[in-house]
């Protein structure tokens, strides 16, 4: 059976006919396997999808600030988002994986992501931007279609405010309670306090601002749950 053969299901799935084979073969090698894998392809992958998906974004979420289209575009290329597409499109079932990986390789996340952003790194070598901007259009289109911009991806301190003045309760105010350890290696505790509804929350982090977010996330919680 040729390469060309092969993958035709894999091509049929994400619509994309590879005019040199090999690529394709490449962007589905494991270095488990051979020295000659997909690995810089991968490299490049990762950087279109980016590309792309930073414009799909923009355009589709107009209203929003760059700070939430950045945690929106990294839900969207986490490692298992990547593994759950590489999956939809059975790419598992393609890996070129050596005998150390082939048992439980294709099932790992971290394989089915990379090799996803390889192989979108292969269309891009292959067809050009135009031709992997398709692609990936058509892998993400129906998980950014469900995505709702105003409940997701804001930050919690960000939320929890919403959610107050939303229900004209005054904003949480933050005290740092104690700082611990060297000063190369410390840990801040932060209560997150809400007066009129006698809520205090804490939250511990390496720096402040991790701290205030934790605080302030349990506080969400504990809001939402009662206001429900």
């Amino acid at each position: 059976m040729t390469s060309r053969n092969k993958h035709k299901r894999l091509e049929d799935k994400i619509e994309y006919i590879f005019d040199d084979s090999q690529i394709l073969s490449r962007a589905l090698t494991h270095r488990s396997h051979s020295s000659e894998n997909y690995e810089r392809l991968e490299f490049l992958g990762d950087a279109v999808l980016d590309m792309v998906l930073s414009e799909k974004l923009y355009n589709h979420f107009s209203e929003i600030e760059e700070g939430r289209l950045s945690r929106i575009r990294a839900h969207l290329v986490n490692q298992k988002a990547l593994a759950d597409i590489a999956r939809s499109i059975e790419l598992d079932a393609h890996l070129i994986l050596g005998k150390g990986e082939k048992t439980t390789g294709m099932n790992r996340d971290s394989i089915l992501s990379d090799s996803l952003e390889a192989l979108l790194g292969g269309v891009y070598i292959d067809g050009g931007f135009e031709s992997v901007k398709t692609v990936i259009e058509k892998l993400f289109d129906n998980v950014i279609g469900q995505i709702n911009s105003d409940d997701l991806f804001k930050d919690s301190k960000s939320a929890l405010q919403e959610a107050l003045q939303k229900n004209n309760i005054e904003i949480p105010r933050y005290n740092l309670i104690k700082t611990e350890g060297e000063q190369h290696d410390q840990s801040f505790e932060v209560e997150c306090i809400v007066s009129s509804l006698k809520l205090v929350t804490n939250g511990t982090g390496k720096n402040l601002k991790i701290a205030e977010q934790q605080a302030a996330k349990k506080a969400l919680e504990i809001f939402l749950k009662n206001d429900a």
